[in-house]
């Protein structure tokens, strides 16, 4: 049985101060103007699965106007059993996660429990934007996946974060450089681990986002390149360390390890970013999201939650309906979508030949 969420209440979160909402069907619509909180809707149901926002890096962001803290919670269903998830954050600003009657000393320990992928205008990024972005991208699946990862890369981060501090302090003054070397060693277990994984992963990875690529660009013979990029390919930790000590002190934060790699994008040599246009800037976004949602569904052996938000502005009829064949028909996961024109959302979702939900918002 997929998972599925069959209920939400929210309490101070965004714009709602207190609303419930019923889920009843496999592919639910959610429509209404700019602004009555669709996408709100959405973050809620990532928080649960995902302990946090899919956009904002502060929980405090998430209090509605004139509150003081926030309750989100659900009803899960995975595998004919049933769960009631909470994030709770208190007026204290100390936040909480509730699985049944169990709080998580360590929210990690939830990361893949309710496994979800989201797909959002902003997510082109992925695309055009900095490699932190598909940094950032490539390490919510792989959390969602591998335990052992999740728990590398917040140990490297720590440790990354008390090297920068070091490096600032050395700029102000004398700085046991013994500290230094302790900290270099201790970054290097968590930093291999994370560089073998990243490594091993992409390599089947890439070829199923260019496989994907195809199907969402209606045969399109142009194939993307796609090559994992590291530092870590050409030297060891020790090494790259001691390479860009001088630099790094000049510029007082590290400059080698891998959070500098990258998924680097190319179309006929040349930068994906500069020479692809909008629809293909399109289709290989919804071909990594698409991938990811593959992987999650092979590894957990059900479909993750998937998120959908206002697809219908961002893609012209061909790929829309090459999108939602996918995810809608051939896939038996719990599906939401929003859209601003419940008229042009009815008409899609009733096209589709499945039962469907449609909540008018506002």
């Amino acid at each position: 049985m997929p998972l599925t969420i069959d209920h939400i209440i929210l309490t101070q979160f965004r714009n709602y101060d207190s609303a419930r909402f019923e889920f009843t069907e496999r592919v639910v619509g959610f429509c209404g103007r700019n602004g009555v909180g669709k996408t709100n809707l959405l973050d809620a149901i990532h928080y649960l699965c995902f302990t946090k926002s899919y956009f904002s890096r502060t929980d405090s962001s998430s209090v509605g106007f004139g509150s003081q803290g926030f309750r989100i919670e659900g009803g899960f269903s995975r595998n004919n059993m049933h769960l009631r998830v909470a994030c709770i954050l208190r007026e204290n600003g100390k936040k909480e996660i509730w699985n049944g009657e169990e709080c998580y000393d360590k929210f990690s320990m939830h990361i893949g429990q309710l496994p979800v992928v989201m797909v959002i205008p902003d997510d082109i990024s992925l695309i055009t934007g900095s490699s932190s972005d598909r940094r950032k991208f490539l390490d919510t699946l792989l959390a969602q996946l591998n335990p052992d990862y999740l728990q590398s890369l917040i140990r490297y981060n720590k440790i990354l974060q008390q090297r920068n501090s070091w490096l600032k302090q050395a700029a102000a003054g004398p700085s046991d450089r013994q500290v230094l070397e302790i900290l270099d060693r201790q970054l290097q277990e968590p930093g291999d681990l994370i560089f073998r994984v990243r490594r091993t992963f992409l390599d089947d990875f890439i070829a199923r986002v260019q496989l994907l690529y195809t199907y969402i660009a209606a045969g399109s013979s142009e194939i993307p390149q796609m090559s994992y990029q590291s530092q870590l390919l050409a030297k060891g930790f020790p090494e790259l360390l001691s390479d860009h000590f001088q630099k790094d002190l000049i510029l007082q934060r590290s400059n080698a390890g891998v959070h500098k790699d990258d998924l680097e994008l190319g179309l006929d040599g040349q930068p994906f970013k500069t020479i692809a246009s909008q629809g293909q800037q399109k289709s290989l976004l919804f071909a990594l999201k698409l991938a990811e949602f593959e992987v999650l569904r092979e590894s957990k052996g059900f479909p993750p939650l998937l998120l959908l938000d206002d697809i219908f502005e961002k893609l012209d009829e061909e790929r829309m309906q090459h999108l939602l064949k996918r995810v809608c028909i051939e896939n038996d996961g719990q599906v939401f979508i929003t859209d601003t024109h419940c008229g042009r959302i009815k008409e899609v979702l009733a096209g589709l030949g499945t039962q469907v939900q449609l909540v008018e918002l506002g």
